[in-house]
């Protein structure tokens, strides 16, 4: 049972900011500015000179930033960020909660009834 709780503190632990909090900070540079602020430089890797926004990930060396912005995850958050967030519609549908218009007609449809 102890093996369980560690790993959920660890994947816990290794959480950093969500998707629309990194789009609010890279549209605002003074949302940024505001989060960066709050970390005391002393206690972040590289002592906080190499962070990737889009990830929102410190790093200790430039090299170390530089292969991370060619890695996968990387890739894919900038995917997430392209896709945006999800509507309050998409949201809804996922529950199942959703209307239904009834069948859609097709142009050719409407023709023969016309």
């Amino acid at each position: 049972m102890g093996v369980f709780a560690k790993r959920t503190r660890t994947k816990t632990r290794r959480k950093t900011r969500d998707a629309d909090q990194i789009k609010a900070d890279l549209l605002s540079p003074r949302h940024l500015e505001i989060f960066i602020e709050t970390k005391a430089p002393e206690d972040l890797p590289g002592l906080g000179r190499h962070y990737c926004i889009e990830c929102a990930k410190w790093f200790e060396t430039d090299t170390s930033l530089v292969g991370h912005r060619k890695s996968k995850p990387h890739k894919r958050m900038l995917k997430q960020l392209r896709e945006g967030p999800y509507t309050h519609e998409e949201a809804a549908a996922a529950v199942g909660y959703r209307t239904d218009n009834g069948p859609v007609k097709t142009k050719s449809q409407e023709i023969e009834m016309s």
